[in-house]
């Protein structure tokens, strides 16, 4: 499976350490839907890679875009296409069965309380310690699909490709519109 990260990248770092395309960034977790950084620490991916971008872009909406937009911590923004194996276990939190089975509600998953969403990854981590991950719709459309990765997943991923964003990337461009951002 094929999945997306956006995030602040640094081109000389390698791959697991600070600011490379699988550094799991647990000193600035906390904040999160899944984070549980006692425990874990997680990476924020997406099948899409316009949901991964839409995260990153959707605190600017109705902003105009600039670069500057596409810059966290003074780095730039890069997406990465990172493939995660094939026997890799996900607990689908958009499969009715398994909501059943874990004692959840759709409401209680979309929701942005985080009082709520965390609690309900530190159990599933907790009690499914095959589990690579959680996977979950994206609140700002439903349709796209997004996977918590915990770190106990790392060995399951590999990089596929790499590139730093700009202004005039499609996907940048395709989120922009999404998010009703001005381009000019």
């Amino acid at each position: 499976m094929i999945l997306h990260r956006c995030f602040a990248w640094r081109a000389g770092a390698a791959q697991t350490e600070r600011d490379g395309p699988l550094w799991v960034p647990r000193e600035y977790q906390g904040d999160g839907r899944h984070d549980n950084p006692d425990r874990y620490g997680c990476l924020y991916l997406s099948v899409d890679a316009v949901s991964a971008v839409v995260e990153q872009l959707a605190r600017f909406r109705s902003q105009r875009l600039v670069p500057g937009l596409l810059r966290r911590r003074g780095l730039p923004l890069a997406l990465g296409a990172l493939e995660l194996a094939d026997e890799a276990v996900l607990v689908d939190l958009d499969d009715p069965r398994v909501l059943r089975r874990e004692r959840l509600r759709p409401s209680l998953i979309a929701t942005r309380q985080r009082e709520v969403t965390q609690p309900q990854a530190r159990r599933i981590h907790e009690r499914h310690a095959d589990a690579a991950g959680l996977r979950w719709w994206s609140t700002f459309e439903a349709l796209w699909t997004n996977v918590t990765l915990f770190d106990r997943a790392a060995p399951l991923l590999r990089v596929r490709d790499l590139h730093a964003l700009t202004v005039e990337d499609a996907v940048i461009a395709e989120a922009a519109q999404f998010l009703g951002m001005r381009v000019e």
